[in-house]
């Protein structure tokens, strides 16, 4: 018996185009004051990348081939990594040997090194409702006349569309300099893929323009809502402002929720004009009567998988608003004054409304 243990030394996240290592050992777990203890024999081992891909059957119709799985007779000796999994590999990576006759005592193991550049021409990791790109690091190994065996690790991978090719353009740059790093090794850090991909996040996300939107409905002007900025990282928290002072209606209550939208390209829905899949990923509700500014605060999940596209489906993100207004006029506040023990306290009563009406928008 051989166990197999596969470490990753940066974790389990990468950028497309980033160099990913991976320590693989192989030990024999038999101790030598076993009796039954023997020398173990392997005869080769490999590794690679692949992306699995898996669509769901009632809501994405694939071409008659693509639900073709890989099938592997046991005696066979060339490794498919994606044997036994659901859906189909719609990207993988050469195969590279890690050895070939290994001979392990009791006791004994052996550390290989793995290294792979993390392909930039597929899609990021993704678990959607219809479609979902998994990722996974598939260690082969087999033992003379026996059957292959298969240690997956899965990984995640993000994908920055619009990325420049190397090298960074320099006007760009907003990464502070180093004054106590050498010459060669400040351009050896700056050439780095992970280095230059993070600096173009941050110029990208970080460049704030307000954009002012009007909300209305048939009645006139409910509020003016104003966000700093349209593209976010990761992690990050959305911003964004309501000023009721310039409306006409009153508004009673708003809810700003997070979504997410997941759309099949036309020529692989299952039914025409099939419906949108959209998943929320926070929500802000606030009572707003008599207010004339507010504001929201909406973090971002890490776990989510920013927007992207492909000839299968798309992925887009928006916030969504709702709003309770009034029908009819809201009459002031009033103010009463109530003495209790030589301390006076301020009421402020307000004259509940009648109807109301419920409005749903959508910003992209």
């Amino acid at each position: 018996m051989i166990e197999v243990a596969a470490s990753m030394a940066r974790g389990p996240v990468f950028l497309a185009g980033e160099l990913m290592e991976c320590l693989i050992t192989f030990t024999n777990p038999m101790s030598h004051l076993s009796t039954s203890a023997s020398s173990e024999m392997l005869a080769w081992a490999s590794a690679q990348i692949h992306c699995q891909f898996h669509a769901s059957e009632s809501r994405v119709a694939l071409p008659a081939q693509g639900n073709k799985q890989d099938v592997q007779a046991e005696s066979d000796t060339v490794l498919i990594p994606s044997r036994g999994e659901r859906g189909q590999c719609v990207l993988d990576t050469p195969p590279k040997i890690l050895f070939c006759d290994l001979c392990l005592d009791p006791g004994e193991s052996k550390t290989y090194s793995y290294s792979e550049v993390v392909p930039i021409d597929g899609p990021p990791s993704f678990r959607g409702q219809a479609v979902k790109y998994v990722y996974k690091l598939t260690i082969g190994c087999q033992r003379v006349n026996s059957p292959i065996k298969l240690l997956r690790v899965p990984f995640r991978v993000l994908v920055l569309q619009g990325m420049p090719e190397p090298p960074f353009p320099q006007d760009e740059e907003v990464s502070p300099s180093n004054p106590f790093l050498e010459e060669e090794e400040a351009s050896h850090r700056d050439a780095r893929p992970l280095e230059r991909a993070l600096d173009m996040l941050m110029v990208t996300t970080s460049r704030r323009c307000p954009h002012m939107f009007n909300i209305t409905n048939l009645r006139g002007k409910v509020a003016k809502f104003c966000i700093f900025k349209t593209v976010y990282r990761l992690g990050e928290d959305i911003v964004g402002t309501f000023n009721f002072s310039e409306g006409d209606i009153p508004c009673l209550q708003y809810s700003v929720s997070l979504q997410s939208e997941e759309e099949i390209q036309q020529h692989y829905q299952r039914r025409p004009g099939q419906a949108i899949s959209v998943t929320g990923h926070g929500r802000h509700l606030e009572s707003c009567l008599h207010t004339a500014s507010s504001h929201f605060s909406l973090p971002i999940p890490l776990n989510v998988t920013p927007g992207f596209s492909t000839d299968i489906v798309t992925l887009r993100w928006r916030l969504h608003f709702e709003f309770v207004t009034a029908r009819e006029p809201m009459e002031p506040p009033t103010v009463l004054e109530l003495h209790i023990s030589g301390t006076t306290w301020n009421l402020i009563l307000f004259k509940s409304y009648i109807q109301s009406q419920v409005m749903f928008i959508s910003v992209c």
